[in-house]
């Protein structure tokens, strides 16, 4: 059996989800502004539970809701959330966005998603890791509407996503409303491109605040900027 990913105060157990722990999920967890103290909690899609026990580390709030899709990672997550110090803040419900959107009457302060944005066909040969991998599941449409309808008045919406994919995800979520107020492009080492953008949107309009994030400066070595976003979660750190 697969030994949990360990954290400086919780444990990962993901022998049975499609999609492990990685370093977007740690990134996201990390880095999703928390400064206006949500009191509730939503992570769409949320795998193995990661973001939503990273969130959960992070902020004093009451509900801490996530919804999964896949019925193994259903059952693990909720696993990982009853083995956590926060057990009777965090709840799991298993469904698709848009049953949340049909059947759920609250909003939320804070919603977070680590999107599947793979959007090329590809087949690893499990069928549950292709669904997690790609956006088939969630387009990012989809996942924007669902923010839309979810996310309180003054809440905030926190993602991760390819840096090709940033302009067009904008414009939808400016279509939809949502307004850009934080950005950080990552790369993972100085010469190397811009892989990923880290994007936080509210429904005001606010100047961008935009910066940069590099993992590491060589293999193994990892940047100060890495080690202070992350050092509250990574052991080694």
């Amino acid at each position: 059996m697969e030994s949990p990913f360990r954290f400086k105060q919780f444990e990962i157990c993901q022998d049975r989800c499609a999609m492990k722990v990685g370093t977007d999920g740690v990134l996201l967890g990390a880095w999703t502004p928390v400064d206006t103290e949500p009191a509730s909690i939503l992570d769409i899609g949320t795998g193995t539970g990661l973001i939503a026990l990273m969130l959960a580390q992070r902020t004093m709030a009451d509900t801490i809701d996530a919804v999964e899709i896949d019925g193994d990672a259903f059952e693990q997550c909720v696993e990982n959330f009853e083995a956590s110090p926060w057990s009777d803040r965090l709840f799991c419900y298993h469904a698709g966005l848009d049953e949340m959107v049909e059947e759920c009457d609250a909003s939320y302060d804070l919603i977070v998603s680590n999107p599947p944005f793979h959007s090329e066909t590809v087949t690893s040969g499990s069928e549950s890791r292709d669904r997690a991998r790609q956006n088939i599941a969630l387009p990012f449409s989809e996942l924007i509407h669902g923010v839309e309808m979810l996310l309180a008045d003054e809440g905030v919406f926190a993602t991760i996503i390819p840096f090709h994919t940033e302009t067009s995800f904008r414009q939808m979520a400016r279509e939809a409303g949502l307004n850009l107020f934080k950005a950080t492009r990552v790369k993972g080492t100085p010469k190397s491109p811009i892989k990923r953008s880290l994007l936080a949107f509210s429904r005001r309009e606010q100047e961008v605040q935009e910066d940069q994030l590099t993992i590491e400066k060589r293999r193994h070595e990892y940047t100060k900027d890495y080690k202070a976003l992350c050092r509250d979660f990574y052991l080694k750190m």
